[in-house]
């Protein structure tokens, strides 16, 4: 990617107000250049909940994690993001009027497929929603009882149940079975909890 097609996406992007599109644009930049060089970029945590629920949750900022086993060394990932005006670093800088948060390898135990979303700048990666699902309630309920996690895990799974993100159920109760999860019976009461806010019937029924 040349210096002249970066400055005007990185003018595009540090003038787009609509947030949700904003991390998208910011995603699809990032994951064009870094996979110049090899590596493979997903959007993760609440950014990949913002993006899939198109603004319903808000994050805030971008959190990216790389696919394949390949990253880039300190220095090679400055000069990078140099590229983009980035400030800070190594793993966390501001671009373009946002914060990006890039946290390593991605974790997912899910067997389906990564969320491939267009973007102006190129296809995104998005985590797959049934990890993304699995994991907010896991935030929710262990910790002590957060109302952010709770909230943005209600919002996602309203969204799901609207028909707009497909999810593999199936997938979802064996998710929630692993040991690095273990909580099923939370991910039912959440799932049911919504369904009964919605007045639909639960795809989520307890075992």
């Amino acid at each position: 990617m040349d210096a002249a097609k970066i400055k005007i996406a990185l003018a595009d992007i540090t003038a787009e107000r609509d947030p949700t599109l904003k991390s998208a644009k910011l995603a699809s930049l990032c994951t064009a250049l870094w996979a110049e060089h090899g590596v493979q970029l997903v959007v993760v945590g609440g950014s990949a909940i913002e993006i899939l629920t198109e603004g319903a949750y808000a994050s805030g900022d971008l959190d990216m994690c790389h696919v394949n086993a390949a990253t880039l060394p300190i220095r090679q990932r400055q000069e990078l993001m140099g590229l983009l005006g980035a400030q800070g670093g190594p793993r966390n800088w501001r671009v373009a009027g946002m914060y990006l948060d890039l946290l390593g390898p991605a974790e997912s135990f899910a067997r389906t497929p990564y969320r491939q979303i267009e973007a102006p700048y190129g296809t995104i990666l998005v985590m797959k929603p049934e990890d993304l699902l699995v994991e907010r309630v896991l935030m929710t309920y262990y910790l002590g009882e957060s109302q952010t996690a709770r909230d943005c895990a209600k919002k996602l799974v309203a969204v799901i149940l609207d028909g707009v993100i497909p999810v593999d159920w199936d997938e979802v109760r064996r998710l929630a079975n692993r040991p690095e999860y273990h909580n099923l019976p939370q991910c039912v009461q959440l799932v049911n909890e919504v369904a009964h806010e919605l007045k639909i019937k639960s795809p989520l029924h307890p075992a």
